[in-house]
């Protein structure tokens, strides 16, 4: 995938605010402080496009990025530590579970997992949301720079047994860092775009 237009369109929690135009979109969710907002700057080549920060918790609404005028990114709110109260939190995923139940634009979920630890409880949960809703879901393992080589296939392999994946299951290895993993999940995403041209 060549990217040659990456911008940020709106933010908001408010579904009447979404974009309009039905293109195809692709969301990225995870814990917060996995590196989600390093992983789409990394895949869109714009460094600063989505907002980093070493603060938990930095983005809090949805954030929608039109990719090539054709498609978009959508950045939804990390889960977890993030330093918010709990009502807040809990407008959060009841913002990010309607989303993802009801947005019929959405056609990936991007869902990242800090590749240095276990999936947390909040992990699983969301995965079983997911599988329950029947939306796609294609699994990140991200930080991958920061392991030794002789943990990169054991910690894989102890994700895959915590989440009880298939063999067949794809949990594809990323670094913002070296960019391993990024043309695999450019990969993915063609193939969603070119079966929904097909269909069209």
């Amino acid at each position: 995938m060549i990217v040659t237009t990456a911008n940020f369109v709106k933010s908001t929690i408010r579904s009447k605010d979404y974009p309009k135009d039905r293109r195809p979109e692709f969301a990225f969710l995870g814990r917060s402080n996995v590196g989600k907002s390093s992983l789409m700057n990394a895949l869109l080549g714009k460094k600063g496009l989505a907002k980093t920060s070493s603060t938990p918790g930095k983005t809090q609404t949805i954030n929608f990025f039109d990719v090539n005028e054709r498609f978009y990114f959508v950045d939804l709110p990390g889960y977890g530590f993030a330093k918010a109260p709990l009502k807040v939190k809990a407008q959060w995923g009841r913002v990010v579970n309607a989303y993802i139940e009801e947005r019929e634009p959405l056609r990936l979920v991007v869902m990242l997992l800090d590749s240095r630890h276990a999936p947390s409880a909040q992990d699983h949960v969301l995965l079983e949301f997911l599988d329950r809703v029947e939306v796609p879901t294609l699994l990140v393992a991200t930080k991958f720079d920061k392991l030794k080589r002789s943990e990169r296939k054991r910690n894989l392999e102890r994700i895959r047994e915590a989440l009880a994946l298939s063999e067949d299951a794809l949990v594809v290895p990323f670094s913002a860092v070296t960019r391993e993993g990024k043309k695999e999940l450019w990969a993915v995403i063609e193939e969603i775009l070119s079966e929904k041209a097909g269909q069209s």
